[in-house]
């Protein structure tokens, strides 16, 4: 079922220049006529939205089989710059691909995402399969057990044909480890694609995954989201199953990641939704297909957070998302939210020493020089905090998050802040030291991403949408938090910026995967 289009381009806004076709199986050049009809120069099938490939498979204009040698010959290309993707050939992908062309061909495809490629993070274990987090100290682990969001993404018809890097036990905002190498950033090989689900943003800006899923305990998935320019969505907490005794983590939250906000609305809608196994988990809210409808919401623009330092560049992208909000026909008034970032991570520390810090230590010694260096840091910190304050303590500093965002949402019904203050972490290294941030030093690097806040306050659900480029290239992005629980308010602000800023929308936002 090769597919047969026409070009039509259109001048790139964000100065990366048009992309290059790929030939199809009939010497045609991969293009859906709704593409076409759609005025952009989008053509390589790898490029397309997760909802532009299903409905292809729907109207048999692609097979599973096209789509699955489409980003396995992308993966091809980029993976020895880009490094985001384990066990990419494993035993039954093409398998599975074939039986998903087949269903389609008969007319039985039902799942939701039928025939899909979709990468799964490492970190989420699947039964029989290896579970390294990363880590030189996990040699030989393999799962029992299968987590609800592979589970689910199996069950509703994905070819699971990668998974994808973490840094060692999910626990830094960039990825790299000894086991795994360094994972990059297509749009400055330089930089790092964030962490910890960074092999999942870095394998959806460059191609190589039509969907991938990621987890979150202090931005993990709206980090990697942001600095990939891509979307990802932190749902409240309870509202996508995990497994125990993380399940139980408030700060913690297994989700979805896409390129636009529609692809992930419907991975979300997929994974979302109580389980057998985790008794807090939460009935599904379902994401409705028709987003974007912001007229008359209320919404808040904080260009940042307290007294974490934003860079004017990142300011100014967050400032025209929200003029793009405006012009969709949202109210949207600035507004200060009083927060310390010092009181706010030492809460947050706490935290991690009583839960995260434990579940490493009793993996090996805390000193064990097989642990990364930033594992090793990250372990120290988080257990002096917990034993120089303890629980209470922690929580009494959590309150105060949680009483300045509720002053936000009397009035209005989203926020719009920064995800990042700065323009990105540099691939490789540990910023152990800390980081320099708008002209403020910070201790430790973590700081110069606003997302922690959003982990203590962890029924908001948060979306990163992408919001422009930062000056080395890497691309900068907006939180867009909705009241407790109201997941859909959310969805509908991000669809709403997308479609009047068109990034994905336009052939030119795409990673050149060159260093500047």
């Amino acid at each position: 079922m090769g597919l047969r289009g026409v070009t039509v381009t259109t001048a790139p806004k964000f100065g990366n220049g048009p992309v290059k076709a790929i030939d199809g199986d009939h010497g045609g050049t991969y293009l859906l006529p709704h593409l076409a009809r759609r005025e952009t120069s989008l053509t390589d099938l790898h490029y397309l939205s997760a909802t532009e490939v299903l409905r292809a498979f729907r109207a048999r204009e692609l097979s599973p089989l096209e789509a699955l040698d489409a980003v396995s010959a992308r993966a091809d290309a980029v993976e020895p710059t880009v490094n985001c993707l384990l066990e990419r050939d494993h035993e039954g992908v093409r398998a599975a691909a074939e039986a998903a062309t087949e269903r389609y061909a008969r007319g039985e495809a039902t799942g939701a995402l039928e025939g899909l490629p979709v990468a799964l993070k490492e970190e989420q274990p699947i039964a029989g399969r290896a579970l390294r987090f990363g880590s030189l100290l996990t040699e030989g682990h393999v799962s029992p057990d299968t987590h609800p969001v592979p589970e689910r993404v199996y069950a509703a018809g994905a070819v699971v044909h990668a998974r994808t890097t973490t840094p060692e036990f999910s626990c830094a905002a960039y990825t790299h480890s000894t086991l795994w190498g360094i994972t990059r950033n297509p749009w400055n090989p330089d930089y790092t694609p964030g962490g910890s689900s960074g092999g999942s943003g870095a394998a959806l800006a460059s191609g190589t995954a039509y969907l991938a899923s990621g987890s979150d305990i202090g931005g993990s998935i709206r980090i990697p989201a942001s600095f990939c320019g891509v979307v990802g969505f932190k749902a409240p907490y309870g509202r996508v199953p995990a497994m125990p005794p993380f399940n139980l983590d408030t700060y913690c939250h297994d989700g979805a990641m896409g390129r636009t906000v529609a692809d992930v609305a419907l991975f979300h809608n997929v994974i979302q939704g109580q389980h057998p196994f985790d008794h807090v988990s939460l009935p599904a809210l379902p994401i409705p297909d028709e987003l974007g409808d912001v007229r008359g919401l209320r919404v808040a623009l904080a260009v940042t957070i307290g007294d974490f330092p934003v860079e004017p560049e990142v300011e100014a992208n967050t400032r025209r998302f929200a003029e793009a909000l405006r012009t969709a026909g949202a109210i949207v008034d600035e507004v200060r939210i009083d927060l310390s970032r010092d009181d706010l991570f030492r809460a947050a520390l706490v935290h991690f020493g009583a839960i995260m810090g434990p579940s490493m230590a009793e993996i090996a010694d805390p000193a064990d020089p097989l642990f990364e260096n930033y594992t090793r840091q990250f372990l120290q910190l988080s257990s002096e905090e917990f034993a120089r304050t303890g629980t209470y303590a922690g929580l009494a500093g959590e309150s105060v998050v949680h009483r300045a965002l509720a002053e936000v949402f009397v009035d209005h019904d989203a926020l719009v802040c920064p995800t990042v203050g700065g323009f990105g972490f540099r691939a490789g290294e540990e910023y152990l030291d800390g980081i320099d941030v708008a002209g403020t030093h910070l201790d430790f690097y973590l700081l110069a991403c606003l997302t922690p806040v959003f982990n203590v306050a962890s029924r908001h659900p948060v979306l990163n949408v992408p919001s422009g480029l930062a000056p080395n290239g890497v691309p900068t992005g907006v939180q867009v938090v909705a009241r407790a629980y109201d997941d859909v308010t959310a969805f509908h602000v991000g669809a709403a910026a997308e479609r009047e800023l068109g990034i994905w929308n336009d052939p030119s936002w795409r990673p050149t995967l060159k260093h500047p």
